[in-house]
């Protein structure tokens, strides 16, 4: 995955992952795991904690979130948990909405980005996927472009780590989505906590799923395929988004105070 590694850093060792359903792990279902579900962040704190006895790990990340509750709520809770080492991802509920203020949405991540630099933590954040493959959302590429580019002159000016989901190919292969085409699928969650260490410098052995080719579709099964989409997944989600309803509403998070993280 193409990523950028503009500063060095030492070996974290207390971990803490703040952000909405990206982070918690949405679409790679484990009933094993707080949520119901692992995902990357889960997947990179377990390859961390595997040789270091002391190592401890929170997740913050509730499904759901806006970016404005995400860096009110959980960077100052972050800093104070002592974290070396704060992922940060928020943004996409923001920019799936009818309109936006990409301004004040860097704005606010700047300003997260800043108070945990000023901690002594290390800050790795995310480009956001380009939607462009995706017949769906392909309408809000521009948008997330503009977003991306913003936020990589806040990488640049803050010193911090990027993985560059927006210019990983990879993903525009359709089995790394679950089927909301919202979410990673277990594969996606996996071949990003791949990108996440390599960005940290940090060797694992975690394997990148070699997808058999896909059979071509017709133009009649992908339209089918859209309609079941817009019954079954976009048609709720607008509905959740009118009543004001979130699919995090009651969670909270997976693990919200610093801790072993489970094995894997």
């Amino acid at each position: 995955m193409p990523h950028t590694v503009p500063i060095a850093v030492s070996r974290p060792h207390r971990y803490v992952a703040i952000g909405d359903s990206f982070t918690e792990g949405v679409g790679d279902d484990d009933a094993d795991y707080p949520n119901g579900v692992r995902g990357w962040a889960d997947r990179v704190a377990q390859c961390l904690a595997a040789d270091d006895p002391t190592f401890r790990y929170a997740n913050l990340a509730v499904r759901g979130r806006l970016a404005a509750p995400v860096f009110a709520e959980q960077t100052h809770a972050a800093v104070a948990m002592g974290a070396d080492l704060v992922t940060v991802c928020a943004g996409v509920n923001d920019l799936l909405r009818p309109s936006v203020d990409i301004d004040a949405l860097i704005e606010a991540f700047d300003d997260c980005a800043a108070t945990v630099v000023s901690s002594g933590a290390a800050v790795l954040t995310f480009t956001l996927a380009d939607p462009g493959g995706m017949s769906v959302f392909s309408a809000l590429r521009g948008r997330f472009a503009i977003y991306n580019e913003l936020l990589r002159e806040v990488v640049d000016r803050r010193g911090l780590l990027l993985v560059d989901f927006w210019r990983d190919d990879a993903y525009r292969e359709t089995r790394m989505w679950e089927r909301d085409r919202m979410h990673l699928s277990t594969a996606g969650h996996q071949r990003m906590a791949g990108a996440v260490l390599d960005v940290l410098g940090i060797s694992h052995a975690l394997p990148i799923v070699d997808f058999p080719p896909a059979p071509a579709l017709t133009s009649a099964q992908r339209r089918r395929a859209n309609r079941e989409w817009t019954a079954q997944h976009a048609a709720p989600w607008i509905v959740r988004r009118l009543r004001g309803v979130s699919r995090g509403d009651g969670l909270t998070a997976k693990y919200p105070e610093p801790t072993v993280p489970p094995p894997p």
